[in-house]
C-alpha cells in the first residue's frame, strides 16, 4: 500500500525497507533487504543505509533497487567494500550533502540499562553501531530513527513524517514508539520493523489507535 503525503509517496516494501518518491520522480530507498523485495526495480536514485545488520545492509538488495547512476550513502561504520558503487560516508552524528539533499545522522542505539538487551545483558545495538536519518524532500522533513530506543537526545527531533520501528525486542516497542511520536509531533507516522518474525510481532492497530487519540495520523503502510 502506498501512502501519499503532500508531494511524496511512501511504500513500505517489508520490514524496514522503505521507498520514497517525489512528484518529480526522484526515488530514495532506505535499508533495502532482499527478503522483502518482490521485484528488481532498478529505479533508486539514492540508497541510504543505517547500519550493517543483515536486514538493513544487503549488498544484493542495493543492486536490485539501484539505477545504474545511483548514489549510495551509508553509515561510515559499515564495511561497504563489497559494493560496486562509490559510497558517500555518513557520520555518527552530523550532516552530509547527498545529491543536493542534506542528510542529518542521529545516534541510534539500545540503552544498556534498558529492556532491549541479549541474554548476556548486552544491548542488541550498542552506541556507535547505528544511525537514524533525518532529511527534507519536497518541503517535508522525514525522520527514520532506525533500530533504537527512545533516547534523551531524541527530544530535539522534529519531523513532518516519522517512520519508527515498533516491534520491540531489538528496538523500541509500540508504546515507546508512541511516546517518541508524541515528542516529534509529526503530521504522519508510518511504523516499520514489526511482524516480520515472531520476536517483533506487535499490535500495530493498537499503536495507531493510541496515537489517533492524540490527533496524530498513523498509516499502516
Amino acid at each position: 500500500m502506498s501512502v501519499q503525503f503532500e508531494k511524496l509517496t511512501f511504500d513500505r516494501l517489508g520490514h524496514a525497507t522503505v521507498r520514497v518518491e517525489t512528484d518529480d520522480e526522484t526515488v530514495i530507498y532506505v535499508d533495502p533487504w532482499g527478503e522483502v523485495l518482490e521485484e528488481e526495480t532498478g529505479d533508486g536514485d539514492i540508497v541510504l543505509i543505517t547500519h550493517d545488520d543483515f536486514d538493513h545492509y544487503d549488498p544484493a538488495a542495493i543492486d536490485t533497487v539501484s539505477s545504474p547512476a545511483a548514489t549510495v550513502a551509508a553509515y561510515e561504520a559499515i564495511d561497504t567494500s563489497d559494493l560496486d558503487f562509490d559510497v558517500v560516508d555518513l557520520p555518527h552524528d552530523g550532516k552530509t550533502m547527498v545529491e543536493g539533499i542534506e542528510i542529518r545522522t542521529v545516534p541510534a542505539y539500545n540503552d544498556p540499562n534498558g529492556a532491549h538487551v541479549d541474554d548476556d545483558g548486552n544491548p542488541f545495538h550498542a552506541e556507535g553501531e547505528v544511525v537514524g536519518l533525518q532529511f527534507t524532500l519536497a518541503d517535508a522533513t522525514i525522520y527514520f530513527p532506525s533500530d533504537t530506543d527512545f533516547l534523551e537526545h531524541h527530544g530535539s527531533i522534529d519531523a513532518d513524517v516519522f517512520v519508527p520501528p515498533i516491534g520491540g525486542h531489538y528496538t523500541m516497542d509500540r508504546n515507546e514508539a508512541a511516546a517518541f511520536a508524541r515528542s516529534v509531533d509529526p503530521e504522519l507516522v508510518l511504523p516499520e520493523h514489526y511482524d516480520t518474525f515472531e520476536a517483533i510481532e506487535t499490535d500495530a492497530e493498537a499503536f495507531a489507535a493510541d496515537l489517533s487519540e492524540d490527533g496524530i495520523r498513523v498509516e499502516l503502510f
